[in-house]
């Protein structure tokens, strides 16, 4: 009696948790970036009634418990916005910034990234993009948009700067010229599930994700290419969570039925003395 109580208790808690999951993809539903995230159940410890000694073995489980919450890293929908600092990755790879402050380095998908004050290409928060900071393309470090590298005979300003496929930061002058300032360099991982989210769409637990020893250019080694003036969407399938959410909703109120049925079958217990 008390085994089909915990067992209840424990599907009320793990369905519950499993809402918060859902909840919270649906919540990023648009999201640029986002990778969804999916409740894994497993089984509970099983009591043995009786001994394996032949083919009579008789176990009774206790319950479920949530074994992972998995990110799933399917590629979102790539939308054209036009404008410079967007980009978005189509295929693997991860895009690298930088804290300049801490020096931590985090992961992200969300490639909404924008020019700032000092001519470094940073995140929202003012991460700054990883790459190839020169326009020899040989030192890794921050991406800045500046005239560094322009040809000695054009004395015009900064007009404008796109990103090509392989990463390359092209900086166009108000004379028409452009030339090559930088490059974007992504990161891939052996195991990305086991990277950790940091919110604001960054991604933590490098080394424990298997980086490779240096970051690489777009469209080498089976990473994807760099497509700018778009964004990557969120992955979240919104039918296929209003469908988990039902089921989950009608899971959670199946055990809590074991729960109420297991509380009257104790009362009647509790009765039987009367």
């Amino acid at each position: 009696m008390l085994r089909s109580l915990s067992s209840g208790v424990s599907g009320v808690q793990q369905f519950q948790s499993k809402l918060d999951v859902i909840g919270n993809n649906i919540a990023n539903s648009s999201t640029y970036g986002y990778k969804s995230g999916r409740a894994d159940f497993e089984d509970s410890f099983s009591q043995s009634l009786q001994a394996s000694g032949g083919s009579n073995n008789i176990q009774i489980g206790s319950g479920v418990s949530t074994g992972a919450v998995r990110s799933l890293f399917d590629v979102g929908t790539i939308t054209r916005t036009g404008v410079p600092g967007d980009m978005a990755i189509d295929g693997d790879g991860f895009f690298m910034v930088r804290d300049a402050v801490s020096g931590e380095t985090f992961a992200t998908r969300a490639g909404d990234f924008r020019r700032d004050s000092q001519g470094y290409l940073v995140t929202n928060q003012g991460y700054r993009v990883q790459g190839y900071g020169d326009a020899g393309l040989t030192a890794p470090g921050d991406i800045k948009i500046d005239d560094t590298g322009k040809p000695d005979t054009d004395t015009t300003t900064i007009k404008d700067f796109r990103i090509e496929g392989a990463g390359k930061l092209k900086v166009v002058l108000g004379s028409g010229n452009s030339f090559v300032r930088g490059q974007i360099l992504l990161q891939r991982f052996q195991d990305p599930e086991a990277l950790v989210k940091e919110g604001n769409n960054l991604f933590s637990g490098i080394e424990s994700a298997g980086a490779l020893a240096q970051a690489e250019a777009a469209g080498t080694n089976g990473l994807g290419s760099i497509q700018g003036g778009h964004l990557e969407s969120s992955n979240v399938d919104l039918a296929s969570e209003f469908a988990s959410l039902i089921t989950t909703q009608r899971g959670f109120q199946a055990s809590a039925r074991i729960i109420t049925t297991s509380d009257e079958m104790l009362q009647e217990v509790v009765n039987l003395k009367r």
